[in-house]
């Protein structure tokens, strides 16, 4: 069995276990960070030195950092979701990469700025700047599905999984204006309909809003 550590509502955790639900092997969530703490007890700590959800336990091999646990996973037990081919898998790897390094830190400010920060804190001018980092990444991820159906081609692959996380949040925060991304609403339609993205990442998460700590 596999165990993986950390609250439902994290969203690294929600990157890491709806990879793990894709692979359908029998696992257990253990709830860590937020208020169920644990993060700093010697036993955690032996496990991810950084005090950082998500981890997993496979069977004795312990593995940390969201995006090397979605590549672990799924080459382990879903090959299915890597491309058979090498130029198709570069392709992953860079859409991965980007949602790391462009989409999601962007829909994290908004996310933070925008929900977790107590409405006396909220600064506008912040927030404005992180939507339009958003819905300017979003806009990109438009233009490229508008001609396949999934991130890498018209067939799910683990390249989805970065960046199809941040889709629920956005697309339910309130107070903010989106404007008319089609091919990326198309795409979110294909996510939501499969189960381990409603169980992994379509988690409410008012419990967060207005509170600024982990």
């Amino acid at each position: 069995m596999i165990r993986i550590w950390g609250r439902a509502s994290a969203f690294n955790l929600q990157k890491a276990y709806w990879a793990l639900l894709e692979t359908g092997q029998s696992h257990e969530r253990i709830d860590a960070g937020g208020d169920f703490g644990g993060l700093d007890s010697p036993d955690f700590l032996a496990r991810n030195p950084n005090g950082r959800i998500p981890v997993i336990d496979d069977d004795g091999f312990v593995l940390w950092e969201s995006q090397a646990i979605v590549r672990y996973l799924a080459e382990q037990y879903a090959p299915t979701l890597i491309p058979d081919d090498v130029q198709d898998r570069a392709l992953a790897a860079q859409w991965m990469d980007w949602a790391q390094t462009i989409l999601l830190p962007a829909a994290l400010d908004l996310f933070w700025a925008g929900v977790r920060m107590p409405k006396e804190k909220q600064s506008a001018a912040f927030v404005d700047r992180a939507l339009k980092r958003t819905i300017a990444a979003l806009t990109l991820l438009d233009k490229e599905l508008s001609t396949h159906d999934h991130l890498v081609g018209d067939s799910f692959t683990l390249a989805d999984i970065p960046a199809g996380t941040c889709l629920f949040r956005f697309f339910e925060m309130k107070d903010i204006e989106r404007p008319d991304l089609p091919h990326v609403s198309a795409w979110y339609e294909l996510l939501k309909d499969r189960p381990a993205y409603q169980q992994a990442v379509m988690v409410p998460f008012d419990e967060l809003v207005g509170k600024e700590s982990f």
